[in-house]
């Protein structure tokens, strides 16, 4: 009755959307099953995509020719370029999204994916085969000891869909439990059940599984709040986008009024009185009580949390951020909580702007399943079961765009799998979501994993501006983007190269510059210099010499019609070049272990001079390169070297 798939996606989150997306586009025949269309890309939490270091995930992705960049423009109310005032290795785009206009965004390019198929149903057990081969086990393999070849799911409505390649993409669903106060219940998130049967099978055949928590503020009713107490936050007033594609512009068609064409956040604070008014609920908080079991998000802990554990500081900061452009609802950022209905509406009421406040609904807590990543290959290909993949929150990441990156990338190394091409694994040295994975299958994590700039040792070389240099030519290697668009890349990097020996070539009399040099409060020049020298002076910038040096300004205008890309591109890489250099020296020097490769069945028990720490920690990780080996925690410089000696090295 129903068709056999090459891969099978369970959950239309945003990782499982990626995954669909990525796998059909490279040809496989795909079938995303979710347990409701209607909440395709739903965004659960916050209505904004990007942020710090998150943002330059959702460039990485769109790079590779994944959907997120393009739908968050689309959608986008305001966009925002984060740390400016900071190198641009810390630059992180950020979009406020209409969050009814990116659900319906993703679907409709969804549905325009060809080879993509759907299905509305709950996944309650996967088919396995066993190894060598033979077919398919009905009911499936059991016995606590792993091993077999997933072959595809049986859904609730008793259904059996057969597929080469499964990747579980369940987010918060996995026997998900809603905490408000005192009250629980089973739900993956409002309004919606939970799904059962997948973590009870996983167990059985051996795999380890842990609770993990998150959480979401109330929604509010926009027209009950006084926006004149609060602080406006506008977006950019020249506006960027995600999407390297020339075709999402979101608030670029009215040049004149691009500010208008952007909704504002709005900034206020907590206070002691709201803070004490919350302080009555502690003695009904799930979280305080013992009932939730699961960890939560470190960096994105609830309102009660803040105030237990930062009971000096007088107030946190609240971000109200519009839902959409036709709606009235308002999420407030920095307000998660779990505790009672009537202590956060009471606690609301004490809020500058928030006096006569409506709540559309309480916030809530949400505990689910999730499974130690370091039960996976690079490739997020689970070490148990072939041809079976985890991507999003089900290895313990927090965030959308965490998410959606390991979602692409699992549907690559799914489709790459099953068509017995080489598996795509990017490195620390070339994507944050290299750091990410790598972070994940090598250091594991015991709470909601989110990403951060810091947590990249090459986040010089690793920035939002240059993900299209990075990444597109391993998406045209993969058949995801087209040669044109690669061509465009390498056009454009062309051209900055350009400008750089523009810059480096052409001089600047004293006469011309020293006027600019002492507004900006930078030393004069006595004699010509070139301009190159005079960019790499921290407190000018490209427009600086733009707007003061005429010949430059008709060289830009007349060669590439100031196109602020282009001169962006080369001003960063002008004035970051020693920078560049020294990491990009450093990542050669680093990537040398990364092709010192390790077997799969590398025993490492066997070497005594190993730590014993170390020999538990690699067999349990089993890295598949040295490189790898050297980041677990607990493996020493010197187990290192026990390991190179081993090898012959």
């Amino acid at each position: 009755m129903f068709q056999e798939y090459d891969i099978i996606i369970v959950g239309a989150g945003h990782a499982g959307c990626e995954a669909a997306a990525a796998a059909a586009n490279l040809g496989s025949r795909t079938l995303l099953i979710t347990m409701n269309m209607a909440t395709i890309a739903q965004m659960s939490c916050n209505p904004a995509m990007g942020g710090i270091a998150k943002g330059q995930i959702v460039r990485e992705i769109d790079a590779l020719g994944g959907y997120s960049g393009i739908v968050s423009d689309k959608s986008a109310i305001q966009f925002k370029m984060l740390n400016r005032s900071k190198g641009p290795a810390m630059w992180s785009p950020r979009t406020q999204n209409d969050r009814m206009m990116f659900a319906a965004e993703w679907r409709h390019m969804l549905e325009q994916t060809p080879n993509l198929d759907f299905w509305q149903d709950m996944v309650t057990e996967l088919m396995l085969s066993p190894v060598d081969g033979g077919h398919h086990v009905s009911p499936p393999l059991r016995g606590g000891v792993g091993g077999g070849v997933v072959c595809g799911v049986r859904t609730f409505m008793g259904i059996e869909f057969r597929s080469k390649a499964v990747v579980l993409t369940n987010g918060t669903f996995l026997n998900g439990v809603i905490h408000i106060g005192e009250k629980h219940f089973g739900g993956g998130r409002t309004a919606e059940k939970a799904a059962t049967g997948i973590t009870e099978q996983l167990v059985s055949l051996g795999f380890e599984s842990g609770r993990m928590k998150t959480g979401t503020p109330p929604r509010l009713d926009g027209r009950s709040l006084d926006y004149s107490k609060m602080t406006e936050q506008p977006g950019d007033e020249n506006p960027g986008k995600f999407s390297f594609s020339e075709d999402t512009s979101p608030f670029q068609s009215n040049q004149k009024s691009k500010i208008k064409n952007q909704k504002s956040c709005y900034l206020t604070y907590t206070n002691d009185e709201v803070h004490d008014l919350l302080r009555t609920g502690f003695a009904q908080s799930p979280m305080f009580s013992g009932r939730i079991k699961g960890v939560g998000p470190r960096y994105c802990p609830s309102i009660e949390d803040k105030i237990d554990r930062f009971a000096d500081k007088e107030k946190h900061q609240l971000f109200v951020e519009p839902e959409g452009w036709n709606t009235v609802e308002v999420y407030v950022n920095g307000f998660s909580t779990s505790l009672p209905e009537d202590v956060q509406y009471k606690a609301l009421r004490k809020i500058k702007g928030f006096e006569n406040v409506k709540m559309f609904r309480p916030g809530y807590a949400i505990e689910y399943d999730y499974f130690p990543p370091q039960q996976l290959h690079l490739t997020l290909e689970t070490k148990l079961i072939e041809n079976l993949y985890f991507a999003g929150q089900i290895n313990g990441t927090t965030g959308y765009e965490e998410a959606a990156c390991q979602g692409m990338m699992a549907g690559i190394n799914a489709h790459l799998k099953i068509n017995e091409k080489p598996e795509f694994i990017l490195k620390r040295s070339e994507a944050y979501i290299g750091v990410l994975i790598d972070d994940l299958v090598t250091k594991g994590t015991e709470e909601p994993y989110r990403m951060f700039t810091s947590r990249a040792e090459y986040r010089i070389l690793l920035r939002q501006d240059n993900a299209d240099q990075r990444l597109t030519p391993f998406a045209y290697q993969l058949g995801l983007v087209d040669k044109e668009r690669l061509d465009k890349v390498l056009e454009k990097y062309e051209k900055a190269q350009e400008v750089i020996k523009y810059f480096r070539k052409e001089s600047i009399a004293p006469e011309t510059i020293n006027p600019v040099l002492e507004k900006l409060g930078s030393s004069p020049i006595e004699h010509k210099v070139k301009l190159f020298s005079i960019l790499s002076r921290p407190e000018i910038n490209y427009g600086d010499l733009y707007n003061g040096f005429p010949a430059l300004k008709e060289y830009m205008d007349t060669t590439f019609s100031n196109n602020r890309e282009i001169a962006e591109q080369a001003e960063i890489l002008m004035k970051y070049d020693g920078y560049i250099e020294k990491e990009e020296e450093m990542a050669q020097k680093l990537n040398r272990l990364e092709y010192i490769v390790l077997h799969d069945n590398f025993n490492f028990s066997s070497l005594k001079s190993l730590s014993i720490e170390a020999r538990q920690k690699l067999s349990k990780v089993k890295p598949r390169t040295l490189g790898q080996a050297s980041r677990i925690s607990g493996v020493s410089p010197s187990d290192i070297s026990v390991l190179m000696i081993h090898l012959g090295r």
